[in-house]
């Protein structure tokens, strides 16, 4: 796909426009945010379209050196080092100029939910948060538990956690869906392998201007959050319940001790449900078009398997198959996934433009 010189100039001139403005020292507020964020945006898009312009006018130069036969020799071979560069430039450009989602940029909250399979589906959801939590590390990001329902035997049955960071829903988004494990568990005596699934489900956290909440829409109950026993039973009314009442939603967190602390996390968390729920009622026009992509969103889709007895994890969406299953468990192996994930969206889309 060739971009126009003409779309290479204008966004030549749009991002000196944008440096411009960034360095007057006149901006405040939110005038200077939004145009931060533009810079961002545009910088990665400017930078590779000035490359593919440099590349086609060295082309153009060393072409007419070739009527000259003292150069010839010497243009032919950059002539042809930069003829096969020059695609994979182009490329690069046409994926970055691809309409990104607006939430691509935000933090996302992360959910896991034990599904069939009893004990061994807690015991596999907090495997998978322990995933997410070590690849977060290796990206730099931070997780924070916003509410769990731990099981008995381990791992849970419930973990809400938020993910802050840069480009996290951009990665994240596409590990929505049923997870399933097929291994042998701990307590089966006759080595018998089980299949069980965890539900997985990543949702664009949206900032405080973007949803705004009613205080008069909401009913907020507290309540003694149930403990495990012992040193850890809270004694205390902390536990929240919010009630969305315009749309039924229901937000409870009991993880923290403070009630305050707790009142916070809820609201976060109905905000990011509102938030979603917006997202899919306004994408709704686009639904047919988004299930030819990777991230339909469809979070009762099966999309991967991770088989122990055989060391391998499957991502059906895309028919991947890695023999890595201790890396990608372990979690900085995971990041193979997401790219090719990444990959076969931008592939798509790219694809769908061209039609």
């Amino acid at each position: 796909m060739q971009i126009p010189a003409e779309r290479l100039d204008q966004i030549a001139h749009r991002f000196a426009e944008l440096e411009a403005r960034m360095a007057s020292g006149t901006l405040e507020g939110d005038e200077f945010v939004q145009a931060s964020r533009d810079y961002a945006e545009l910088e990665p898009v400017a930078k590779v379209a000035a490359e593919v312009k440099a590349a086609r006018e060295e082309i153009a130069s060393l072409e007419d050196m070739l009527a000259d036969p003292e150069m010839k020799a010497m243009a032919e071979e950059e002539l042809a080092e930069l003829q096969k560069r020059l695609p994979a430039a182009e490329r690069q450009l046409a994926i970055a100029m691809l309409p990104r989602d607006s939430a691509d940029n935000k933090p996302a909250m992360l959910e896991i939910r034990a599904g069939t399979g009893g004990d061994e589906a807690a015991l596999f959801a907090g495997d998978l948060f322990r995933m997410y939590e070590r690849y977060a590390a290796e990206m730099g990001w931070k997780v924070e538990p916003v509410s769990m329902n731990a099981s008995e035997v381990g791992g849970f049955k419930e973990i809400v956690a938020s993910v802050t960071g840069p480009n996290v829903f951009a990665k994240l988004k596409f590990e929505s869906g049923v997870h399933r494990v097929q291994r042998v568990p701990e307590t089966e005596s006759g080595g018998r392998i089980h299949t069980s699934a965890a539900t997985v489900a990543v949702l664009p956290e949206p900032d405080e201007v973007d949803v705004q909440l009613d205080p008069t829409e909401l009913k907020i109950d507290t309540y003694r959050a149930s403990g495990a026993g012992g040193q850890h039973v809270n004694t205390t009314d902390s536990a929240i319940r919010i009630t969305h009442l315009p749309t039924g939603t229901v937000v409870t967190c009991q993880d923290g001790r403070s009630q305050h602390k707790n009142k916070e996390k809820a609201m976060q968390v109905l905000r990011t449900r509102l938030y979603d729920a917006q997202r899919e009622a306004t994408q709704g026009a686009e639904a047919e078009a988004r299930k030819a992509m990777v991230g339909s969103g469809d979070r009762s889709e099966r999309i991967r398997t991770y088989n122990y007895p055989q060391g391998r994890v499957t991502d059906h969406r895309i028919g991947l198959t890695l023999q890595k299953l201790p890396q990608i468990i372990a979690g900085p192996g995971l990041a193979e996934l997401v790219e090719a994930l990444i990959a076969e969206d931008e592939a798509k889309r790219l694809a769908a433009m061209n039609d």
